[in-house]
């Protein structure tokens, strides 16, 4: 038996079990997924811990930083957003892996609506999510990156991550600003997009893509407004961004997702969110 889980504190709400177990179902593999309450103090100890039926550790807050202090072997995606959100077993079980599958989840569920080449982008939120944004954007060519928080100073962390990664980048706070931007990725709870979502109209939109990391519920107020004042524009939802991290981390911890069976674990992990949920 193989044993692979999602940690985080808290932990009662989260689909990844719904999505793995899923997608475990369809390769015709006999694991187990579990959701594990583990805050930032217990999760060393935790990780030491684990024998060879471990495969995979999915994980949510507050881990995401923690992990890169535990794991000896960290990419360099997760290195770069200070993020990782996936640890697992490499092939030979000699050592543990940790990587940022959110980056990719990004792209992904960008490229989901058609968008796969941008250059100036605007991120609300200055976390853990808008660490794996930038890093997400500037692998999709952007140039230009403009961080909101709501301290100006909190974003600086980002934008220096911006900058390493080589664009040009500096922090706002949260007063509604706009810019020719191609792109706006909230990484805000829904509620917080709310005075972004009333100052909208068409003129301000334009053909700007969204991707609204919240997604419960869904749409949120900011994704409504897109709707409504530029229903011609890309609309990218948490959700999506969910499902195809999720995807790559069944991808590294079982070594069973091919390109011949990637469309179909897709799908049946989507439809294991198609019930409402509001964690990872």
């Amino acid at each position: 038996m193989r044993r692979a889980a999602v940690l985080g504190s808290p932990i009662s709400h989260t689909r990844s079990p719904d999505m793995h177990r899923a997608a475990y179902a369809e390769l015709g593999l006999d694991w187990t997924y579990d959701a594990i309450e583990c805050n930032d103090r217990d999760f060393a100890a935790f990780f030491a811990g684990l024998d060879e039926q471990w495969r995979g550790l999915s994980l949510t807050m507050p881990l995401k930083e923690v992990v890169l202090d535990v794991v000896e072997d960290v990419d360099d995606r997760a290195r770069q957003a200070h993020s990782a959100n996936t640890v697992w077993r490499t092939a030979d079980s000699s050592s543990w892996r940790a990587t940022n599958t959110d980056i990719p989840g990004i792209c992904s569920a960008l490229g989901d609506v058609g968008v796969d080449r941008l250059e100036r982008v605007r991120i609300l939120g200055a976390g853990a999510t808008a660490r794996s944004a930038v890093a997400a954007v500037a692998e999709m060519g952007a140039v230009s990156i403009v961080v909101h928080a709501r301290r100006p100073e909190a974003a600086d962390e980002v934008v220096r991550l911006a900058r390493d990664l080589g664009c040009s980048s500096r922090g706002a706070d949260l007063d509604v600003q706009w810019g020719e931007d191609d792109l706006l990725i909230s990484t805000l709870p829904a509620d917080a997009g709310a005075p972004w979502a009333a100052a909208l109209d068409a003129d301000r939109i334009g053909h700007t893509a969204l991707l609204d990391a919240s997604y419960h519920p869904w749409p949120t107020p900011l994704a409504q407004a897109w709707a409504r004042h530029a229903p011609v524009a890309p609309v990218a939802s948490g959700r999506d961004m969910l499902l195809w991290q999720a995807v790559d981390q069944v991808r590294l911890m079982t070594g069973a997702v091919t390109d011949a069976n990637l469309a179909r674990v897709a799908q049946v992990m989507r439809s294991a969110l198609s019930t409402d949920g509001s964690s990872p």
